[in-house]
C-alpha cells in the first residue's frame, strides 16, 4: 500500500519525541503493529480513542493535533503536505487544512506556493489584507 499522510504524521511525532515503535505502543496502550501498519499506510482511519491515546503519548501540539484528526478524516490527502507543513511551524492548522482540501489536477502542486496563497487568503478574510 501506498505510504498516508496520517503515516508520515504520526511516524514524524513519534521520531521527534524520539520513541521507537514499542516504546509509544507502552505508552499508548495500542498494540505496536497497529501502529506500524497506520504509519506505514496498511491501515485508515483509527478510531478517536486510538488517535487520542496516540496524542496523548506523543504529547502532540495543538497544531499537529488537528492535523492528526484531520488526516484521520481525509485519507486521500497527500503525504508530501505533511512534509510540506511540518518542515515550517509557520504553517497554521487553517492554512494546512485548507490546501488539503483544495482539489488538486494534472502535476503535483508546489505546497509552498499554495500555502503562501492560503495565508494571504485567511488574512484577507481576518481583514488584515
Amino acid at each position: 500500500m501506498d505510504e498516508s499522510a496520517l503515516g508520515v504524521l504520526l511516524q514524524w511525532l513519534r521520531n521527534q519525541r524520539g520513541l521507537s515503535l514499542r516504546e509509544l505502543a507502552q505508552l499508548s496502550d495500542v498494540d505496536h503493529a497497529y501502529i506500524y501498519r497506520l504509519e506505514t499506510g496498511d491501515k485508515e482511519s483509527p478510531s478517536v480513542e486510538v488517535i487520542s491515546k496516540l496524542l496523548r503519548a506523543l504529547k502532540a501540539g495543538r497544531r499537529e493535533s488537528d492535523m492528526v484528526r484531520y488526516l484521520a478524516d481525509h485519507a486521500a490527502t497527500d503525504p508530501e503536505l505533511v512534509r510540506t507543513a511540518v518542515a515550517d511551524k509557520a504553517v497554521t492548522y487553517e492554512v494546512f487544512a485548507m490546501v488539503a482540501g483544495a482539489a488538486h489536477r494534472g502535476t503535483r502542486p508546489d505546497y509552498s506556493k499554495l500555502i503562501a496563497r492560503a495565508r494571504m487568503l485567511l488574512e484577507d478574510d481576518d481583514g488584515l489584507g
